[in-house]
C-alpha cells in the first residue's frame, strides 16, 4: 500500500505513461506547478493500481487522465480543467471553460485521445519516471 504522506496532501494524476503526449503534458504540467500541488503515477504502475482499487476507480482505458483531489475522482476534461486551475500564471483561466457542457467538453477530449498515438507516437515506458532526480519526488 501507498505510504499516506505520498498523496495525501497532494492532488494525483493517473495519465498513460507510454504516451509522447501524456507525458509531454505531465512535464508541462510539473514545469507550473510552482505550489507543488500534484503528484504522478502512469495508469501502468503499481501506485495507480493501488489508488484506482482504493477510490473503486476503474478507466475504461488508458486514454483518460484520472485526478484525484481531496478523495474526489475527476476524469477527463473536468480532470484537465481542475488541474488548469491550479497552474501558475494565466493556465488557471482555462478553468473558464466548465461552463462548456461535460459532454461537449469530454468529446473533444476523446476526439484527441483517439489520434493522440498516431500524432505523437507511443513509448515503451514512462520516461518522466525515472527522470531527473529532482523530478523523482513527484512521482508516486
Amino acid at each position: 500500500m501507498l505510504a499516506q504522506s505520498n498523496y495525501s496532501r497532494h492532488s494525483v494524476i493517473l495519465f498513460d505513461g507510454q504516451c509522447n503526449m501524456c507525458n509531454a503534458w505531465v512535464r508541462f504540467v510539473i514545469a507550473r506547478d510552482v505550489n507543488d500541488v500534484f503528484r504522478f503515477a502512469p495508469l501502468q504502475s503499481q501506485a495507480a493500481e493501488q489508488l484506482m482499487r482504493q477510490y473503486e476507480c476503474v478507466p475504461a482505458d488508458t486514454s483518460t487522465v484520472i485526478l484525484i483531489e481531496h478523495g474526489q475522482i475527476y476524469r477527463q476534461s473536468s480532470a484537465a480543467l481542475r488541474i488548469a486551475r491550479q497552474l501558475g500564471g494565466a493556465w488557471w483561466l482555462l478553468s473558464a471553460l466548465r461552463i462548456v457542457p461535460r459532454c461537449l467538453r469530454d468529446g473533444a477530449y476523446r476526439f484527441v485521445a483517439r489520434r493522440r498515438d498516431r500524432w505523437f507516437g507511443r513509448g515503451d515506458a514512462c520516461e518522466d519516471a525515472s527522470a531527473a532526480a529532482e523530478l523523482r519526488g513527484k512521482f508516486l
